[in-house]
């Protein structure tokens, strides 16, 4: 019977290879083609219906800023009416300094406008280098390097230390720039609770487990935070950025964009105002269109790491360079500030007098660091909804500047941006700004705030 059953399955076998041989051989079957007629391309084009090349217009979209009709100082001119300016951040008052004026002229007059072309195909210019000296100077560090556009220096920044396969802790509630640079690097990027140490420490104790899990793979590992961030205006605990760092051995970068020439005795930034040396941050960003009202930006610290953004740094490699007279405008800036510490007193006389009067508004709640020329407010009962606290606080910012003649803007975000922050009243406050026209801000915002909120 044994045998029967062989025979069987050799006759079964041989049939399948009989199939599949003869299925192989066969010519597949291929349709009659015939090209289509006039009528049916017409038809086809008439059905065909192309994908948008970009969202729907909403409300909100069309909305037009107000348009300064002067230089962006205290006191600025909107549809011919003089206004308090609180949504520039020209926090040092150097917006039409006569010093900065001056060595702008000069730079005019030697160098022309622009550089007509990037750092490295002969648009370095004398002052771009004694510009990197100048801060590098100011700072305690042994190297900076200058990119021609603010937003454009962290984008750069990030992606020419950080590649695939390196892990990235970032705050949620970084800025933009930041958030593109996290996405150029193609890095495993992990989000924690914006400036909460304790989710910070969290995300660095899994990544630690794994490690011991698994063999440890050589990557590059950074956390990623600014000093002050300008969706919050909260201040991040550096002496515990640092301590982590050392702890699970990572690198820091930390942008101090809104930090810079602000924060210190003397306005070298977060590292100053903690008293930790600037050597213990790996990388420091900034951009220089906030304190130095001017433009541009700047990465700052070892040989190494400004040497190697000089052919790996895209904004650097690929921008037309900063134009000569905005960096003599950041070098006559920085002079001016170590000049003239009086400005931070001044600027942090008139932050501590904002916060401490907005404080008292009902319906909002001041959200930023008390030490933060960047006053951040919120809702009190927020709605949970970005696009609806931003409409509610948009009115509140429209009725600010038609009946009181006082500029604020209110917290943007793009449709890249990733940020799960709430909106808020964003108010930029200088040390050009003059007392009485705070107190007018505080009791003008007390006004229209409780008018507002009271007829939802």
């Amino acid at each position: 019977m044994s045998s029967g059953l062989q025979i069987g399955h050799l006759v079964v076998e041989a049939l399948l290879v009989a199939v599949i041989v003869f299925l192989l051989f066969q010519k597949s079957y291929q349709p009659q083609k015939r090209p289509l007629t006039r009528k049916e391309i017409d038809q086809l084009c008439d059905e065909w219906v192309p994908e948008p090349l970009h969202p729907a217009i909403t409300m909100e979209m069309e909305i037009e800023p107000p348009v300064l009709e002067s230089d962006a100082g205290p006191r600025t001119m909107v549809s011919g009416k003089e206004v308090i300016n609180l949504a520039s951040s020209n926090y040092l008052g150097l917006i039409g300094h006569g010093k900065i004026t001056e060595a702008c002229d000069a730079a005019l007059k030697k160098y022309g406008v622009g550089s007509c072309g990037p750092r490295g195909f002969y648009g370095t210019i004398d002052v771009h280098l004694d510009c990197e000296a100048r801060i590098s100077k100011f700072l305690g560090t042994p190297d900076s390097i200058l990119y021609s556009y603010g937003l454009a220096t962290a984008s750069s920044v990030i992606p020419a230390f950080c590649k695939r396969g390196d892990i990235i802790i970032a705050d949620e509630g970084v800025h933009w720039g930041i958030q593109n640079g996290l996405f150029l690097s193609r890095s495993t990027v992990k989000l924690f609770k914006h400036n909460d140490m304790k989710a910070l420490e969290n995300i660095l104790e899994e990544i630690a487990l794994e490690d011991k899990r698994v063999k440890k793979v050589l990557n590059r590992r950074f956390i990623v935070v600014e000093a002050i961030y300008q969706n919050s205006g909260q201040m991040v605990p550096l002496d515990e950025i640092i301590r982590l760092k050392e702890k699970y051995k990572f690198r820091v970068l930390v942008d101090e964009s809104n930090s810079f020439g602000v924060l210190g005795k003397t306005g070298r930034g977060l590292t100053e105002h903690y008293g930790i040396p600037i050597q213990k941050v790996d990388i420091i960003t900034a951009g220089m269109g906030y304190a130095l009202a001017t433009t541009g930006g700047f990465c700052t610290g070892s040989a190494k790491v400004v040497d190697h953004q000089r052919l790996s740094g895209a904004g650097y490699c690929f921008s037309a360079s900063l134009p000569p007279y905005l960096a003599s405008a950041a070098i006559t800036a920085i002079d001016v500030l170590e000049e003239s510490h009086e400005l931070l007193v001044r600027l942090q006389e008139n932050v501590t007098l904002l916060w401490n009067g907005l404080s008292q508004v009902r319906g909002i709640k001041v959200m930023s660091n008390a030490l933060s020329p960047l006053v951040f407010l919120q809702l009190e009962n927020t709605s949970g909804s970005f696009k609806s606290d931003s409409m509610l606080l948009q009115e509140i910012v429209d009725r600010m500047l038609e009946d009181e003649a006082v500029l604020l803007t209110v917290s943007k975000r793009s449709l890249l941006d990733n940020c799960k922050l709430p909106a808020g009243i964003q108010l930029f406050v200088s040390a050009a700004h003059k007392k009485s026209d705070l107190l007018q801000v505080i009791q003008s915002l007390k006004s229209v705030v409780e008018s507002v909120l009271d007829r939802k």
